[in-house]
């Protein structure tokens, strides 16, 4: 098929690490950004709200033309991607595949995943990494004051540190070789996660492995525009999740729009 569109959505700012990604691999495709930041994080929600939330705003993005879905939330991920592909008439790719594909491919013996508390729960990284190679040992561990921490901008502070080292330890401990960010907020805190993990430690980032697979999926399926669209939408929006938005991206956000779901 040709793709003219491609939607993204995350519940807050953590998938704008896998659009900064594409940007990076895919030029000349317009792109639209969906963050659910009056309503994250889901990541300490029950499934059925997960599901309801990532159908509701799927189905915005469908709304604006989109003919191709990254689901660029790893919660959202190990809850609703079948639902969402069952539903939708489009493609859909999740961040899971890419990000354990990667793993593995390390050649790595023992495994250690971090994610949001409902993607840690839900068993969804450690069943896929088994399902292709039986005998690695996978430890996962969640982390649930990652994503606030992102959203506040902490990305490099003394308090992160202090979290990263009281989550880590544990796999330290286990004697990990590979380190797989089970979510796309994790990126953003690369250095400090490396800095407690030490040297030797294979880090897989899921945002970057999900962008060179939908790069991969439309390569020269698409017509090359000159000046491609990018355009943003958030269920809240305030100048800090812009100037977080823009630190993330490393350019500056045109096109952004507060959009009620409810009522429009």
């Amino acid at each position: 098929m040709k793709y003219n569109k491609i939607g993204i959505f995350d519940s807050g700012m953590g998938g704008l690490t896998v659009l900064k990604e594409m940007l990076k691999r895919i030029n000349g495709l317009d792109m639209v950004y969906f963050g659910d930041t009056a309503r994250l994080p889901y990541g300490t929600k029950s499934p059925d709200v997960i599901k309801q939330y990532t159908l509701e705003c799927s189905r915005f993005l469908v709304e604006q033309g989109i003919d191709m879905l990254v689901l660029a939330c790893n919660t959202a991920s190990a809850h609703a991607i079948s639902m969402v592909r069952n539903e939708l008439n489009i493609p859909v790719m999740g961040v899971i595949e890419a990000g354990v594909k990667a793993a593995v491919s390390t050649g790595a013996s023992r495994i250690g995943v971090i994610g949001t508390t409902a993607t840690i729960k839900s068993n969804t990284y450690a069943n896929a990494i088994r399902a292709i190679r039986p005998e690695v040992d996978v430890v996962s561990k969640a982390c649930p004051l990652f994503v606030p921490l992102v959203e506040e901008g902490m990305f490099d502070d003394e308090v992160t540190e202090l979290v990263a080292k009281r989550y880590l330890e544990g796999l330290i401990s286990y004697g990990i070789d590979t380190l797989l960010l089970g979510c796309t907020h994790y990126p953003l805190l690369r250095g400090v996660i490396g800095k407690v993990m030490g040297n030797g430690i294979s880090i897989v980032d899921s945002a970057a492995t999900t962008a060179a697979a939908v790069a991969r999926m439309v390569h020269g399926e698409y017509e090359c525009k000159e000046s491609p669209d990018v355009v943003y939408y958030f269920t809240d929006l305030t100048q800090s999740y812009l100037k977080l938005g823009e630190l993330v991206l490393g350019r500056h956000m045109d096109n952004v729009i507060k959009v009620d779901l409810d009522g429009r």
